[in-house]
């Protein structure tokens, strides 16, 4: 949970002090999820929060975290280029890592659960899949990532207008966490992890390979104070582990315009 306290100030210091300004502090990081913290999810990052960070990133590190793959990442930040505007880029949970714009980590899950195993759960997803009736439907149900399977039962190729309405009828109906209720059941055997990212999908991904994977990374270059920002942080949402892990002090938010609104209470106007 947020502490009142905060890297830059001592209690009691006034926000608005310059003092805490003179030096940006390397040691210290705000560590973003994109899909509702930093963007509208699936959206384009707007000028007003982009210039949000790139204050932020004059007093300390700034990272971004998601589930997606970096070419979704880079679409919503403004394009490749945008990657080197943050100091950290970590694609499908940290298993894709990029420093100053430079790649420089990756792990694939098809190495560590194995293809055998992999193509009997895929299978299982698009059979399960097939049975469920909604009141619509579109493409790409299953996509294959690095670190991760992303499963959407209404289709990643939806419209915005059709990811909204698909979300109010999960909510509802509860048809992501009634599927991962029954993955869970029927591959416990694998040890996976299953978590609700996003508004039409959930991520599968092997044990520990959630967003505190990016964790490490940012310890071996020695960055002491962690500030994650996300919007899923409830039990079951892929912002969980990383929002309750010790090494983090977490900032739970619904939508850009509250991750702003926190970011100008660290550091003001």
């Amino acid at each position: 949970m947020a502490t009142p306290n905060t890297p830059f100030t001592t209690p009691g210091e006034p926000l608005g002090n310059d003092d805490w300004m003179i030096s940006r502090k390397l040691d210290t990081i705000c560590l973003f999820d994109v899909d509702g913290t930093v963007t509208i999810p699936r959206q384009s990052i707007t000028p007003e929060m982009d210039m949000c960070l790139q204050e932020v990133r004059k007093k300390c590190l700034i990272g971004l975290v998601g589930g997606s793959d970096i070419v979704k990442i880079a679409e919503q930040i403004g394009g490749t280029q945008a990657i080197a505007k943050y100091d950290y880029v970590f694609a499908e949970n940290g298993l894709v890592g990029y420093k100053n714009g430079v790649q420089f980590f990756e792990e694939n899950i098809q190495k560590y659960v194995g293809d055998d195993d992999l193509q009997t759960l895929i299978n299982y997803c698009l059979k399960y899949l097939s049975d469920i009736r909604l009141p619509f439907k579109r493409g790409t149900f299953i996509e294959f990532r690095n670190g991760l399977i992303n499963v959407s039962p209404v289709g990643r190729n939806c419209t915005q207008k059709e990811r909204d309405l698909f979300e109010a009828y999960d909510s509802v109906h509860k048809i992501r966490a009634t599927m991962i209720k029954d993955l869970e059941e029927k591959f416990a055997h694998l040890n996976l992890v299953y978590a609700i990212g996003g508004s039409i999908s959930f991520d599968i991904f092997p044990e520990g390979w959630d967003k505190r994977y990016a964790i490490k990374h940012l310890e071996k270059d020695n960055i002491k104070n962690i500030y994650f920002f996300g919007d899923k942080t409830f039990k079951g949402g892929n912002d969980y582990e990383i929002y309750n892990d010790p090494r983090t002090k977490g900032y739970s938010v619904t939508n850009p315009v509250e991750t702003r609104a926190h970011l100008y209470e660290l550091f003001g106007s």
